[in-house]
């Protein structure tokens, strides 16, 4: 297909293709769960296989045990290591302007000014996609939607299904913790903060992020005395509105646009959550670079990403919502 500016394609190419770095870094500030994984290198892009696989340890070496002078140790063999598989979950957004478009804009810094602002729309719509995904239980647009926190962290851990391709029933280290009551109220919230954190933390290994949605926020806040109230300037400096809770942020993914769900909060500890893109996906322009319509005066640019959310310990991670 002829273009009456032959340069426009490319300049349509080069103008995406440079900003696809941009777009994966907008997707991580955009949501504070990708905040922590990123901080604690966590984002993982991994390479080829039909499915995502992330290894766990799911029990202690046996061979571990007290002994005296010449006594003979056990030496057997241990199987120690095993591994969840997740579906490779995939997602594009497409960025297109008409041969019309390109006449009325016809000099490079006016394609560039336009592309710059679809792009910045793409941007945007990428990373509310990815977020609500986080939440997800991977059912949305026929399951090729992100398998998130709805199943990860299920409010429902020990009914039958299996998850990674772990039965949850046939093997209890992979069930996470869940408390589904009525009546939270801002007199006993922490209360019931404090047992989540009770249930849910081994040694030094604890939940860094609680995430709450607009009913939860304001019992929490209300909960808290004025000289108790303690925020994480990390966190506010990066836009997230977060009081602290023990070591934990607690953060409101509510407000315009946020995706908890309705009396929810998610407690996470990030060290054993992974956001797994592949590495040729990762908010990339597809190649080829610059596709054209059969039938329409038109060029269309895709950014995609492939890849989902994995866990390698559901034991350490926590729901709390109001049945």
């Amino acid at each position: 297909m002829a273009f009456p500016n032959a340069a426009v394609s490319d300049v349509i190419a080069t103008t995406i293709q440079s900003r696809t770095g941009i777009v994966a870094d907008n997707v991580t500030k955009n949501n504070a769960i990708l905040t922590k994984l990123s901080e604690s290198g966590n984002i993982k892009p991994f390479g080829g296989g039909n499915v995502i696989m992330q290894e766990l340890s799911y029990q202690e070496n046996g061979n571990a045990g007290w002994y005296s002078g010449y006594q003979a140790l056990p030496i057997g063999a241990q199987d120690v290591i095993s591994a969840a598989q997740y579906d490779i979950k995939q997602a594009a957004c497409a960025v297109t302007m008409s041969g019309l478009e390109m006449l009325q804009n016809s000099s490079k810094e006016q394609i560039i000014d336009l592309m710059e602002a679809r792009i910045k729309v793409a941007e945007s719509t990428m990373s509310n996609l990815i977020s609500q995904g986080l939440y997800s239980d991977g059912t949305a647009a026929g399951g090729k939607q992100i398998t998130g926190l709805a199943v990860a962290v299920s409010k429902t851990p020990t009914a039958a299904g299996t998850y990674g391709g772990i039965d949850q029933v046939a093997w209890p280290f992979w069930q996470n913790k869940a408390t589904i009551a009525a009546g939270t109220t801002a007199a006993n919230i922490q209360q019931r903060f404090n047992a989540m954190y009770a249930a849910t933390v081994r040694g030094a290994d604890h939940i860094d992020l609680i995430m709450v949605d607009n009913a939860y926020w304001g019992l929490y806040m209300a909960s808290l005395q004025a000289l108790q109230r303690f925020t994480d300037s990390k966190m506010a400096k990066l836009g997230f509105p977060s009081v602290q809770y023990m070591q934990s942020d607690v953060v409101l993914d509510g407000g315009i646009g946020g995706y908890d769900p309705v009396s929810t909060a998610y407690f996470l500890n990030t060290k054993y959550l992974f956001l797994r893109p592949h590495r040729d996906r990762n908010f990339v322009a597809l190649d080829p670079s610059k596709r054209y319509s059969v039938n329409q005066d038109a060029v269309v640019q895709l950014l995609a990403w492939a890849g989902n959310l994995t866990v390698s310990g559901r034991q350490f991670q926590g729901v709390m919502a109001d049945a």
